[in-house]
């Protein structure tokens, strides 16, 4: 069923949160494709329940309500009062979630087509299971990481208290005793009177850093570059590859099950999907369907897009199971980010471990050198 993809900026002219590939808010935002006011839980639970409560034969409205009645924060509860409000002012559920502000086009056309074609229950199913299998995945990764980056944090601070504390300590006991120190003494104390002097300047910096991101990450030509840096990251390039596969297979999977058509699918998960090399690539397999090829050959031409998916899609397009083919892609692709993400959390422990306690050795060592030569004088 065609569906005017045109309209997409009129019908957004609602409160949006931007989505932007940000590094530091890869675990909570950027891994959803989709900003909004609910996040990927609550979407699950919504649709989940909404969809049991229609197949057990309530009505939408009624449904609506005994869930807004669940609602624990005052803002989900206004949400889905207003939901409820448009519903019987004579809008349809597609058209009422998406002028709350709260929900995406994809989730729209989805809904849409699914009042169109009275599979509303199923598309609902859909889309929980959609985001299920997005709050596992961060779930994961997000237990991945934690470990390294909670090590990182202390241990870098342990290092600053080191620096800005107990090297002048020392420091002082040096001056007193006199004599020339060795050189690595010197480099230590060096760096901690600058950091001494100068620590507000890492602030600093990590502030403009932060600012300078934020406005250069509207620019397609930073994009471009930052994100193919990020794939050529060993290891953690792979992860995020894989995550955005995964990511595009739920969504194109989830719409072509909705009827959907193949181009207008695609060019609805161009327009939200915030990852650069994707998005481009998207365009670009945009472009190859509309001259008459298939979606298997535009993606031969992409390069985030390996042989073996190309190889499955092509496959899946002569038997005419791309749906079910999307579906075995998206899981084995959440199954290698398990796997990738629990890789990179055990190559990242040992290697922190090694470069922070180098760093501390090396400390300890510059403080202790000038006793052990006194010590060696005095003898």
């Amino acid at each position: 069923m065609p569906i005017d993809t045109s309209k997409i900026k009129k019908n957004t002219k609602v409160k949006r949160s931007s989505n932007s590939f940000d590094l530091n808010d890869f675990l909570n935002k950027d891994i959803q494709l989709f900003g909004s006011k609910l996040n990927d839980k609550k979407k699950q639970s919504f649709y989940s329940e909404l969809a049991v409560l229609i197949k057990a034969g309530i009505t939408l409205k009624e449904a609506l309500t005994i869930i807004t009645e669940e609602q624990k924060k005052e803002k989900d509860k206004k949400l889905f009062n207003q939901i409820d409000t448009d519903l019987v002012s004579g809008q349809r559920f597609s058209e009422a979630l998406l002028s709350s502000g709260a929900f995406s086009n994809y989730e729209y056309y989805s809904v849409q087509i699914g009042e169109e074609t009275g599979t509303l229950t199923t598309v609902l199913e859909e889309l929980a299971s959609f985001y299920d299998k997005k709050v596992e995945q961060k779930r994961i990764i997000t237990g991945a990481l934690t470990y390294p980056f909670v090590v990182m944090i202390t241990a870098f601070g342990a290092i600053f208290f080191m620096l800005h504390f107990v090297v002048p300590m020392f420091e002082d006991i040096f001056s007193r005793l006199g004599g020339d120190l060795p050189y690595l003494t010197k480099l230590v104390i060096s760096a901690s009177e600058w950091l001494g002097a100068y620590y507000y300047l890492i602030f600093i910096f990590v502030f403009a850093f932060v600012v300078m991101h934020q406005k250069a990450k509207k620019y397609d030509k930073y994009k471009y570059y930052l994100g193919n840096f990020v794939l050529k990251i060993p290891v953690f390039g792979e992860l995020m590859r894989k995550i955005y596969i995964s990511q595009f297979s739920q969504s194109l999977r989830l719409l072509n099950a909705s009827s959907v058509p193949l181009l207008n699918s695609i060019e609805l998960i161009q327009k939200m999907i915030s990852f650069y090399p994707l998005k481009t690539g998207l365009k670009r397999i945009e472009e190859e369907i509309l001259l008459g090829h298939t979606l298997s050959e535009g993606m031969k031409k992409v390069k985030i897009f390996d042989n073996k998916m190309v190889s499955l899609i092509k496959v899946a397009e002569e038997t005419n199971q791309l749906d079910y083919m999307f579906s075995k892609i998206s899981e084995e692709y959440n199954k290698d980010v398990e796997h990738q993400s629990k890789l990179l959390s055990t190559i990242m422990e040992p290697l922190i471990i090694v470069f922070l306690g180098i760093l501390v050795a090396i400390i300890l060592v510059a403080m202790y050198l000038p006793m052990f030569q006194l010590s060696t004088t005095i003898q």
